[in-house]
């Protein structure tokens, strides 16, 4: 049939054009019918809204109906133009010509396979039975295994509710609070014919993981990026990962099941064949990694994770592995010969400092630091929750929030806590839910949440008191420095220190002493010096080292400094202030604690932060410099 209808159109070519076109679609109709049959074909016809069509009288109305039903589209109406008539005429006896050739081939196999089962009936009919026989006589179900497999399709389908957490989950970029810099970066890192391995510094809560998330999805498809649409990430916890040294199980590289300890599939372990088990960075493979606390993973399984970074694919080995048994499967022959593909992107999140982390990664990867939260950062991550909550909040309730929390999990987990009790004390849950301070303050004191930010400054001028800046966790935070001075017999004083301060704070204060003595031309043993680090915390390092002095300065010359400055900085011994780690940090925990004024060494300029506001920061050189800015005027 396909040749008679090739004949046909040599035939048709030679008549006139328009007598050609009818006679190839009255074909045309003809071969449908007999393909469909008459009943099939008018049922075929009137499902496609074809019917009409196909008794007009114009020619493109009749190419439409045999459009549709060899297509099979019902929504298509656009009429064909009259020089596109033959062109889609030829198409669709091609069409026509698919369909016998596909029936032919069709009845033929048809016609081999039931000459091969009456052929092979009697064997067939042999097997089936024995299959029977082992399916009844290894079927080890009873009331009991029923029961409780009706358990279990129940509790599919009950459940409870997500986690409000998860729902408060940004899910677009827009969503984003205070991390617009870090997730631009992110994904120009990620948006590349050539991406980089990535750490992701930053205090917890602040959207690390969701950002590698959004950022993957935004490069997904570019034009510019190695990552498909269907591209992976795998995430996981890098506390939960540990080496076992019998390297029987390893989520994360994989492992090998041998037939004796810890068996492989049935039908390898009756055979002595060892089962490779693959990890997690074989299913990341064209994807993301992502690894949450990196810092806190084993230190030997980050080395072997850094072989696999640098071979791109994984490696197996089993003394039970014979590459001469035949009968080992090929693709288990193919892992242990060639490996298994690992190429893929490492996106490792820590809070912990760059210093914490091993060189050998950090070599290798690309760094982004996420900065803190600020108050109205917080309070427009509550106002969004919120709004995905579908509930009313006081105005005031961000601000509250934002003295308690430093994070948006944080922020968010108070939030659902006030909303829980305000949902509970409606009772009925009718109308729109307000969440009010008193909800807030409850839940706060039902989890004993203390202020984030419990040092501030201030207007006032205080003796003997001053402000340093710490960091911990690239969080920072005022450091309350307090000194007196008593009058004693000339070189008979002596100062005192806190214990728990440290002893590079300790240090500092040696240095203070031996400026003091330097600047003033006056020895500190004419004094009883009392230095207190309020909170009694410890002090990393000696960045609080200019602080210190002016402490003492202030409370041997009886002199005010000012509440609403504080001061960062290393000093020598000959009154130069040298730099110091965390200025970023620092300037931006000050202007949290309301500090107008930061003083930092001059060698830290670059390390200001871009775009900073509502507070001065006056570089500094040496401790001359600083007392025009932290003493009142005399």
């Amino acid at each position: 049939m396909l040749y008679l209808i090739k004949d046909t159109k040599q035939q048709l070519e030679l008549q006139p054009r328009e007598v050609n076109i009818n006679r190839r679609i009255a074909d045309l109709f003809k071969h449908l019918d007999k393909i469909y049959g008459t009943q099939g074909f008018i049922l075929r016809a009137s499902k496609l809204d074809a019917v009409d069509l196909i008794g007009s009288g114009q020619v493109q109305d009749r190419v439409l109906a045999l459009q549709k039903i060899l297509e099979a589209d019902p929504t298509l109406n656009e009429l064909a133009a009259t020089d596109e008539i033959e062109e889609i005429l030829d198409h669709l006896e091609d069409m026509v010509a698919d369909i016998y050739a596909r029936r032919a081939a069709e009845d033929k196999m048809q016609q081999q396979v039931q000459e091969k089962m009456e052929a092979k009936y009697n064997d067939y009919l042999r097997d089936i039975k024995n299959q029977i026989v082992k399916e009844q006589s290894n079927n080890h179900e009873n009331a009991q295994t029923l029961r409780k497999l009706g358990q279990l399709e129940k509790m599919e389908r009950s459940g409870l509710n997500g986690s409000a957490l998860e729902l408060l989950r940004p899910e677009k970029a827009e969503e984003i609070i205070g991390q617009e810099k870090a997730l631009k970066a992110l994904i120009a890192k990620l948006n590349t014919p050539f991406p980089q391995h990535i750490l992701l510094y930053g205090p917890p809560g602040v959207g690390k993981t969701t950002c590698a998330r959004l950022a993957l999805e935004i490069a997904r498809g570019q034009q510019n990026s190695v990552f498909r649409e269907q591209a992976t990430f795998i995430e996981v916890d890098g506390t939960a990962l540990r080496w076992d040294p019998r390297e029987s199980t390893n989520p994360l590289l994989g492992s090998v099941h041998d037939p004796i300890y810890q068996g492989a599939r049935r039908e390898l372990a009756e055979e002595g064949i060892p089962e490779p088990k693959l990890g997690l960075v074989s299913e990341a493979h064209g994807g993301i990694l992502f690894i949450d606390e990196i810092g806190e993973m084993d230190t030997y399984l980050q080395n072997k994770l850094l072989k696999v970074l640098e071979d791109k694919r994984v490696f197996f080995e089993s003394s039970y592995y014979d590459p001469n048994d035949e009968r080992v499967p090929q693709y288990i022959k193919k892992i242990f010969t060639d490996g298994v593909p690992a190429d893929f992107l490492l996106i490792g999140a820590t809070t912990r400092p760059p210093e914490d982390i091993s060189p050998a990664f950090r070599s290798r990867c690309m760094e982004i630091f996420f900065d803190p939260l600020t108050p109205e950062h917080i309070k427009q991550i509550v106002s969004n929750s919120a709004n995905k909550l579908g509930i009313d909040i006081a105005p005031e309730l961000g601000e509250i929030i934002s003295n308690y929390s430093h994070d948006g999990r944080s922020a968010n987990k108070i939030l659902v806590d006030a909303y829980a009790l305000a949902n509970n004390e409606s009772g009925t849950g009718l109308g729109q839910l307000l969440v009010e301070p008193h909800h807030i303050f409850e839940a706060i004191q039902n989890s004993r949440i203390s202020p984030y930010i419990i040092c501030k400054g201030s207007d006032e001028a205080l003796t003997g008191k001053i402000f340093g800046v710490g960091v911990h966790g690239y969080l920072g935070s005022l450091i309350e420095i307090e000194s007196i001075a008593f009058n004693v017999d000339a070189g008979t004083g002596t100062i005192r220190f806190n214990d728990t301060a440290g002893s590079m704070a300790k240090d500092s204060v040696i240095n203070a002493a031996s400026v003091f003595r330097m600047e003033r031309s006056e020895n500190l043993n004419n004094y009883d010096i009392h230095i207190n680090i309020v909170g009694g915390g410890k002090v990393d390092g000696p960045s609080a080292g200019a602080a210190i002095y002016l402490a003492i300065s202030s409370a041997v010359m009886n002199r005010p400094v000012r509440q609403d400055v504080a001061v960062s900085g290393e000093i020598s011994i000959q009154g130069r202030i040298k730099p110091v780690g965390g200025i970023h940090e620092k300037i931006l925990g000050a202007k949290q604690s309301g500090i107008k004024k930061i003083l930092i060494p001059l060698n830290n300029i670059p390390d200001i932060p871009k775009d900073i506001k509502d507070i001065e920061i006056i570089p500094i050189k040496h401790i001359q410099e600083a007392y025009d800015h932290v003493f009142l005027p005399d």
